[in-house]
C-alpha cells in the first residue's frame, strides 16, 4: 500500500538531516530498547511473520505514521498485531495488566532457542521450478500496483523503466507472504538512470533496487 511509510521520491518533506553515525546511539532513550525487546520477543512466538509486522506499521494513518519517530510506529505496530492475534485484550493494553488467561498453546522458545534463532537470522532463500523470466541486461518497467496489501515495489519507481543488474534467485515473496502464504519468486537488482525516476540528472546517477519479478514486465 502507498502509505505514510512509503517516502520514495516524495518532495516537500523538508532536508534530511541525520546523526553522524560515530555519533548516534544504537538506542535514544530506554523505551526505545524496551519496545525494540517486546517485538522481538513476541515476533518469537510464531503468530505472525516479518511481513506482517510490517504491514502492521504500515496500515496507521499516514499522519500518525508521519508523526511517530521510529520506535513509536513499532510500538504501534506490534500492539496492533498483539491483538488482532488475540495475546492481549483492549483492557490490557490500556491498564499495562494481565486480566486474562495467557493462551497455552504458544511457542515460547527456551533461552537457549533465542540465541539460535538470532544468531541464525531468518533466511528467505527458496528453490524454485521455474526458470527466471529475466537475464541481466534486459530491460524491464515496474507495474504500477494500486493495492491496500503489502508490497515492497516502492511508489516512486512504479512505472519506470530499468536494467536487469543481477539475479538474486529465488526468495519469499512479501506480498504473499503477509497473507500467510510462503510463495517464492525470483528476485533481481533491477538500475535504474535518475533520468527515468526523476526526469533529469546525469549519465552518472543511478539507483539499484531488488524488485521480485510479479512487480516487472518486459520493457
Amino acid at each position: 500500500m502507498q502509505g505514510g511509510h512509503d517516502l520514495g521520491g516524495k518532495q516537500g518533506l523538508g532536508p534530511i538531516d541525520p546523526e553522524p553515525e560515530s555519533e548516534e546511539p544504537v538506542f535514544h532513550s530506554e523505551w526505545e530498547r524496551r519496545i525494540f525487546g517486546i517485538t522481538l520477543a513476541a515476533g518469537m512466538l510464531g503468530q505472525w511473520n516479518i511481513d506482517q509486522s510490517r504491514f502492521a506499521r504500515e496500515r496507521q494513518h499516514p499522519a500518525d505514521y508521519l508523526r511517530n519517530s521510529y520506535y513509536e510506529n513499532w510500538y504501534e505496530g506490534v500492539c496492533k498485531l498483539l491483538l488482532e492475534n488475540g495475546l492481549i485484550s483492549e483492557t490490557e493494553l490500556l491498564n499495562g495488566t494481565v486480566s486474562e488467561p495467557v493462551v497455552s498453546e504458544l511457542r515460547v522458545p527456551s533461552r537457549e532457542d533465542v540465541e539460535k534463532i538470532l544468531n541464525s537470522g531468518g533466511p528467505t532463500q527458496m528453490e524454485l521450478e521455474s526458470p527466471p523470466k529475466f537475464q541481466p541486461g534486459d530491460q524491464v518497467r515496474v507495474n504500477r500496483n494500486y493495492t491496500n496489501g503489502h508490497t515492497r515495489a516502492p511508489a516512486y519507481v512504479q512505472g519506470c523503466i530499468g536494467e536487469i543488474a543481477m539475479h538474486h534467485g529465488g526468495h519469499v515473496f512479501p506480498d504473499a507472504n503477509v497473507k500467510g502464504q510462503l510463495q517464492g519468486e525470483h528476485l533481481y537488482a533491477v538500475r535504474f538512470s535518475s533520468k527515468n525516476l526523476w526526469g533529469y540528472g546525469n549519465d552518472n546517477s543511478e539507483v539499484t533496487i531488488d524488485l521480485w519479478e510479479p512487480y516487472l514486465a518486459k520493457a
